[in-house]
């Protein structure tokens, strides 16, 4: 199992304690981490200079780039929104392709308020699919995360992926973003799964609780993933410096 960690993990280090790209790296190496996931939010640049400089400095530490992430969504209520968001996407799959990236994680997003659920259906994919056709074009593929809205539930994801239908986007599961059934939903998405999010916890019917990832390691072992397991660490009241390498421990002592 190759441990990686998301950017996001770290979100309060980037947002007040001034923690860099390269810094984090140096966390992520320092746990014996084999990849790091490199979130759009906390580049302070995209020059080709910069990306550059942080490409070099992941290989010197001699870690892996899992993937890079965006936010935003393609459901957005107005024409010119959406057409500005697909050209982000483009815009950051030609910087993960430059990094050296495998894949870019988006969103898909959920129906604005006053508009109906299939237009936003129709939107997303319409949306991913113009966007795919770029993802060819630059080598990079996309995975669409389980991330509410429209993909809160494996079945509305799935639909997404198969209205697509391109070999370049496929899904990001994130093993803590599914609450009606979690374990059903997991076998349900993850022989479409490019990339994963590992959290400790997630709400399973209404509450709290941990999940077991020796069941996660037997679902995707039973579907042949061999791709990273992303640590993404979002504990309320909890240092993720402290608290990722317990649970990277927990992670590696289920490996097989």
């Amino acid at each position: 199992m190759k441990l990686s960690c998301a950017g996001y993990t770290f979100n309060t280090y980037f947002r007040e304690k001034d923690l860099t790209l390269e810094r984090y790296a140096d966390v992520c190496a320092d746990m014996g981490l084999e990849g790091v996931e490199l979130t759009q939010y906390y580049f302070p640049e995209t020059t080709a200079g910069y990306l550059n400089g942080l490409k070099r400095h992941l290989f010197r530490r001699g870690l892996d780039l899992a993937g890079t992430a965006i936010g935003g969504a393609f459901c957005m209520p107005t024409r010119e929104e959406r057409e500005q968001h697909i050209e982000f996407v483009k815009e950051w799959l030609d910087v993960s392709a430059h990094l050296g990236s495998p894949c870019l994680r988006v969103f898909a997003g959920e129906a604005p308020e006053g508009h109906a659920q299939d237009d936003a259906f129709e939107w997303a994919v319409a949306g991913i699919k113009d966007c795919s056709r770029h993802a060819e074009a630059v080598g990079v593929m996309i995975g669409v995360e389980n991330h509410g809205g429209l993909t809160g539930t494996a079945e509305g994801l799935i639909r997404i992926l198969k209205s697509v239908g391109s070999d370049w986007v496929g899904a990001l599961l994130d093993f803590g973003n599914y609450s009606n059934d979690p374990y059903a939903e997991f076998e349900q998405t993850a022989p479409y799964a490019i990339m994963t999010h590992a959290k400790p916890t997630s709400d399973f019917s209404g509450r709290r609780d941990y999940i077991d990832y020796r069941r996660v390691s037997d679902i995707l072992d039973a579907v042949h993933y061999r791709g990273f397991l992303s640590i993404e660490y979002e504990e309320p009241g909890k240092d993720a410096m402290v608290e990722v390498p317990r649970f990277a421990a927990y992670l590696r002592g289920i490996a097989r």
